[in-house]
């Protein structure tokens, strides 16, 4: 029925992470070869371990779904550095702007998706977000964070705490150091 073919096609290789943009990071597991409708197809399998999830995507179709090899290092600095940048928050209404940051999340691209993380962060200090509001970021978070783990070969725990602490780290977010010392000198 199936049978495996290859270990390489159109510059992926079995065994290699790769960024799907509609369910993030994934592992191809295996390139194979099998009969649907009567057509041959070369397919890539793979899997989402999180999601509990196997993909098969035609070979041919790679380019169009716009699966891609994980980002550089330096574009993952890029994105951290996104990260820690001011919030641009558009003033138009919440159901435009969410799917902005949808399509943004589903582009694949880092940056984008890096954008997404910073707008929609909320310090402990911060009103609450609404329920779609955190839909949304964490769906941002995840992707993000798979990334940022695969990348720099850290686990999906310490990808989260650095992009966490990064976003501490933006200018708006950031203790404001004259009102602690008010406070103490009064």
């Amino acid at each position: 029925m199936a049978t495996k073919k290859t270990t390489q096609r159109a510059g992926f290789k079995t065994g290699e992470y790769i960024v799907y943009p509609a369910h993030g990071v994934g592992l191809i597991q295996a390139i194979e070869e099998q009969e649907v409708a009567g057509l041959s197809l070369e397919l890539f399998v793979i899997g989402f371990e999180q999601d509990k999830l196997t993909l098969r995507v035609p070979v041919a179709k790679i380019k169009s779904v716009g699966m891609r090899k994980l980002a550089e290092p330096e574009l993952v600095t890029k994105s951290l550095d996104s990260v820690a940048g001011r919030a641009r928050v558009k003033r138009t209404m919440w159901s435009r702007r969410a799917q902005e940051y949808e399509a943004k999340i589903n582009s694949g691209d880092l940056i984008a998706i890096s954008e997404v993380v910073r707008d929609l962060y909320r310090s402990d200090e911060q009103p609450e977000q609404s329920y779609s509001e955190r839909q949304l970021f964490e769906q941002a978070m995840d992707r993000m964070s798979r990334e940022v783990a695969a990348v720099n070969k850290i686990s999906l725990t310490e990808a989260v705490s650095l992009i966490t602490k990064t976003l501490s780290k933006s200018p708006r977010r950031a203790a404001k150091p004259d009102d602690s010392e008010a406070e103490k000198a009064a």
